[in-house]
């Protein structure tokens, strides 16, 4: 069986982003509840995949996760068998201002959404 890193991950270069590949990727309120979670650890926290409790399937999930990494919303790294996510926050708030600030609260209404 091949490891989790037999494929390289790749990110978006602070250049390459785009703003409406960034909007497209938060458009979902499952990805936007991601950004919300990973927003609550910031600077320095990363979060496991496997801690993000979304009521969907593990390959939606996943889904979400490269959708928001080929955006270049999020980072993630490979280490052993987890992969670790981070929020591109100085890049994009560099980029675009403003932006997480409006995404994140709408992130974390979903969150209590789903928890209520």
């Amino acid at each position: 069986m091949a490891s989790r890193t037999a494929t390289e991950l790749t990110h978006p270069t602070r250049a390459e982003l785009r703003f409406t590949a960034v909007l497209a990727a938060l458009s979902d309120p499952m990805r936007l509840a991601i950004v919300a979670r990973l927003a609550d650890v910031e600077p320095d926290g990363e979060l496991a995949c496997g801690v993000f409790q979304l009521p969907v399937s593990k390959s939606t999930q996943s889904g979400h996760f490269r959708t928001l990494r080929e955006a270049g919303v999020i980072r993630q790294r490979d280490e052993g068998t987890r992969r670790l996510n981070r929020l591109r926050r100085t890049d994009l708030d560099e980029l675009f201002p403003g932006l997480l600030d409006l995404a994140i609260p709408q992130g974390r209404e979903v969150i209590a959404g789903l928890a209520g």
